[in-house]
């Protein structure tokens, strides 16, 4: 029998627990596990990226669009420590990862090179789950334990595995043996469900609601059925928030789209307007746009009790999954659908449409940001993925494309960290190869990572069945990243570098186009989308076009609908409020 290796024990863990892939920078820490990965000829495939933090965030990207749990490989030291962006990501919006760390420190205590403390580094990001592995009998279980972990409570774990103990051999480690745990993989979903007297509750306040709002978060994934019947029923209106955007069908008449900073003045209307508010999974932290406190009666829905009443207050609370817990409240819910709400709902819709194709088509130099979005909505293939930056990119996204059902898109959403958008994408591509993957990216997160990444993407593309990855670089040339209608400066050190985007995939054996002229918008996106293997789109787009969020609080659809007097007393008291707000 050929000997084994604590590395060969790592690597059959992955495989027991269903890892497809393991995203990592090469160090000599962890070199037994890459050489052991390398062993099983590619099951579970070792992917190097360009940097610790982009493999943190593939991890995460794999654990966002794929529903399971990502695995990140790195060393002590400074590698370990940019690690951090991309494990905080997968914290802030609740994904599995799980970091495998290797150690190599000899010599006195503090003395060593890149010696950096582990433990602490990664107590906050990891919930304190951080382990160091200390024989081969620890190493199945301690796995065992860190991806059970993460599964359960939806965030990062981390194990440490010093280089010492990679390169032991393997003892014959019998199950009965001291020390040695004993461990089935695989984390069993339970099904969730609310209390009796809890459905009871909630059913009966939305039921008596006139003005219902829905608000639904990515934890209303997989249940866009029951959120629309139930919306029918009460003659409700829904919109999302920016992690929430896929949930749903956007093409709906009564969806009034994004809500908060980067969202429709539709959806404000729709908060200001309601006296009944539903969110579904949901921690949504632009509470700025949220109702008025005392204005609704509110149920939540979370998988997570924690959650629950953190951002807005709950009247009745849910835990529970989603569409579990909604389908047991459209057996309670009565058939009450309010006309006159929802037809007020669907005009504001239409108004904010109508608004939005203006935006697009403004003039701009040389080219209006909003109209490559736009653009991009009707030719966005019906299956796939997209995968958005932050920066300006975001908030053109959030506004004009529309996503069709069943095209999955993920983002930085809650941490906001730049440079995520190609990350992302090449672990969303690695686990649909014969799917497209389109990338929203600005001209600052392709400096900051995206044009190393695209290494990778080149390295990688010509195994995939569909090779299309798009990549769209929003190029507007400004040192803030933003753009926002702020005109661009003469001074030169507040202009960013202007860099062949599309020349640089040229030059990877890419396909690059570059576009200046407005008219031209559609047949370059026809011409990438259509490319036979993955293309940089750069769009050089007008730096000077204003974000413009809408207005929080105080819009009101009440008065839209209201007799006149009524209109003009909502009107008043907010126009008092606002002036004792300004004088505090």
């Amino acid at each position: 029998m050929a000997e084994r290796y604590v590395a060969d024990l790592v690597v059959q863990r992955l495989l027991a627990w269903r890892v497809p892939r393991v995203f990592g920078y090469p160090g000599e820490a962890i070199a037994p596990i890459i050489e052991a990965l390398e062993r099983t000829g590619g099951d579970p495939a070792f992917i190097p990226a360009r940097h610790e933090e982009t493999a943190s965030f593939m991890a995460t990207g794999h654990a966002k669009f794929t529903g399971g749990i990502g695995v990140c490989l790195a060393t002590q030291g400074p590698s370990a420590v940019q690690l951090l962006n991309g494990l905080y990501d997968a914290k802030l919006d609740s994904k599995p990862v799980v970091a495998i760390v290797g150690e190599d420190i000899s010599g006195p205590l503090g003395g060593a090179h890149q010696e950096i403390g582990l433990s602490r580094l990664f107590a906050d990001v990891c919930n304190q789950f951080v382990r160091y592995g200390r024989s081969p009998q620890d190493v199945p279980g301690l796995l065992d334990q860190a991806f059970r972990t993460a599964a359960a409570t939806r965030s990062p774990t981390c194990v440490v595995l010093p280089r010492h103990l990679q390169e032991a051999l393997v003892p014959d480690l019998q199950t009965n043996a001291v020390g040695v745990i004993s461990a089935t993989p695989g984390e069993p979903l339970a099904r969730v469900l609310p209390h009796e007297v809890d459905l009871e509750a909630a059913a009966q306040l939305l039921g008596s609601g006139q003005r219902t709002a829905i608000l639904v978060g990515q934890g209303g994934r997989g249940a866009a059925a029951e959120i629309v019947e139930l919306a029918d029923r009460l003659g409700a209106g829904v919109a999302t928030s920016l992690l929430g955007k896929p949930v749903l069908d956007e093409r709906l008449p009564f969806h009034a789209g994004v809500l908060g900073e980067v969202g429709t003045p539709a959806a404000v209307e729709l908060m200001g307007g309601c006296d009944t508010l539903l969110l579904v999974g949901t921690n949504d932290p632009w509470t700025d746009y949220f109702p008025m406190p005392g204005q609704t009666r509110t149920v939540q829905i979370d998988i997570d009790g924690r959650r629950i009443g953190t951002r807005y207050p709950a009247d009745v609370p849910l835990v529970g999954d989603a569409a579990e817990t909604l389908r047991a409240l459209l057996a309670r819910v009565p058939d009450r659908p309010n006309p006159q709400w929802r037809a007020t709902v669907e005009n504001s819709v239409d108004r904010w449409r109508a608004e939005a194709a203006d935006r697009a088509a403004a003039p701009a130099e040389p080219i209006n940001p909003q109209l490559v979005l736009q653009e991009l909505s009707s030719r966005l293939p019906g299956v796939g993925s997209v995968a958005v930056d932050v920066g300006s990119v975001l908030y053109w996204y959030a506004r004009h494309l529309a996503l069709p059902p069943g095209v999955n898109a993920q983002l930085c959403g809650t941490l906001g960290s730049m440079g995520c958008a190609l990350p992302y994408a090449v672990a969303a591509k690695l686990a649909v190869p014969d799917q497209p993957v389109v990338a929203l990216v600005g001209d600052g997160a392709m400096q900051l990572n995206g044009l190393a990444e695209l290494i990778t993407v080149s390295h990688h593309w010509q195994s995939w069945r569909d090779p299309r990855l798009v990549v769209l670089v929003l190029n507007n040339r400004d040192q803030n990243g933003m753009g926002g209608g702020r005109q661009p400066s003469g001074d030169p050190t507040q202009r960013r570098p202007d860099v062949p985007y599309a020349g640089w995939a040229r030059l990877l054996g890419l396909h690059g186009v570059r576009v200046d002229r407005p008219e031209l918008i559609g047949a370059a996106w026809d011409e990438a989308l259509a490319a036979d293997r993955p293309c940089v789109l750069e769009a050089v787009v007008d730096p000077a076009v204003p974000l413009a969020p809408p207005e929080p609080a105080f819009a009101d659809l009440r008065g839209l609908y209201a007799d006149g007097a009524a209109a003009r007393k909502v009107r008043e008291q907010t126009e008092r409020t606002v002036a004792a707000q300004d004088l505090v």
